[in-house]
């Protein structure tokens, strides 16, 4: 490919999706076609727009509902380009497209591969308490996640840092990494290594009821889900006699022992906390009633709301 221009099909979405884009661009990659999404007008719009920055550039985008359909394969087939990437693209991307591309087809994904195979693999990862994860560029083949990879760029997680916070830190680290790779994919030279799925894991979608509390469970466990579903995700919740509470920030567990022998929802100095199913006290910094605007700013407010001065949650 010496000499000439290398040319790319991009199946992109979110953050990632627009900065990678944005790599493409910078190195002179022609991109003859951009596949994207149509925002769901049910979710929470956050993020960047692939089909802007798409049409910035006078690129042609098309939103497919399935971008496997036999039109998508016959549009790519006929541009003939090296490279087929996806960035955070939703759909998984078949054999028939798959085998296009002259130079490959690669995929960058939202772990430290093989770790966090498949979907919303920030969110997994902090719910499992891990302290790094990063971005992969990977070959794509047809099984999820597990062709080989080109290389990989960790990030740590924070105590306390949210979905969001890491999804920001992951979306840099895939420019990093794709800016980085990028030359050596269109020289011919990039490594390839298999990975092996066995030390890894795969995991599905998330959905909001998935963010309810479980207050049996211990005191990092629960602040771990709840840093990972924290806006501009659904949010944890558990309900209530009054309503449903969502707990949207929490402040790690410093070791403090509750003393109640169960879970309690109390406020102290007009701050509040929560003793969990290991007897550690969690600290919530953030909390809103589903539907009303009552407010706990005070013991007395808590006692207004509730009727009692704790709350035991089980």
């Amino acid at each position: 490919m010496s000499g000439t221009t290398p040319k790319a099909v991009v199946f992109a979405y979110h953050n990632v999706g627009v900065r990678c884009l944005s790599v493409l661009l910078a190195h002179g990659v022609e991109v003859a076609l951009v596949v994207t999404h149509v925002d769901n007008p049910n979710e929470t719009i956050w993020f960047e727009s692939v089909s802007t920055l798409a049409a910035l550039h006078d690129i042609r985008v098309i939103t497919p509902d399935d971008p496997n359909e036999p039109e998508v394969v016959a549009q790519v087939t006929a541009l003939q380009p090296d490279f087929l990437f996806s960035f955070y693209y939703r759909n998984m991307l078949k054999a028939p497209l798959l085998a296009i591309p002259k130079k490959g087809a690669y995929n960058m994904h939202g772990s430290l591969l093989p770790k966090y195979r498949g979907r919303v693999p920030v969110n997994w990862a902090i719910i499992h308490g891990e302290r790094k994860t990063g971005a992969t560029l990977h070959r794509m083949v047809e099984k999820p996640d597990a062709g080989e990879i080109v290389a990989r760029q960790a990030i740590p997680i924070l105590p306390d840092d949210t979905a969001k916070e890491v999804f920001e830190k992951v979306t840099l680290a895939a420019e990093i990494l794709f800016d980085d790779k990028l030359p050596l994919l269109i020289s011919g030279t990039a490594p390839h290594v298999m990975p092996n799925l066995e030390t890894g894991s795969y995991f599905g979608g998330r959905k909001p009821e998935d963010g309810r509390i479980d207050w049996t469970k211990s005191a990092w466990n629960i602040h771990n889900l709840i840093r990972a579903v924290a806006p501009p995700y659904p949010g944890a919740f558990f309900d209530t006699p009054k309503e449903r509470l969502l707990i949207l920030r929490s402040l790690h567990p410093t070791g403090e022992i509750g003393q109640f022998g169960k879970p309690t929802l109390f406020i102290r100095n007009n701050k509040l906390f929560a003793e969990c199913g290991d007897g550690h006290v969690l600290r919530l910094l953030s909390v809103n009633f589903e539907t009303s605007s009552l407010a706990f700013e005070s013991e007395e407010q808590f006692n207004l709301i509730f009727g009692t001065s704790i709350l035991h949650l089980l």
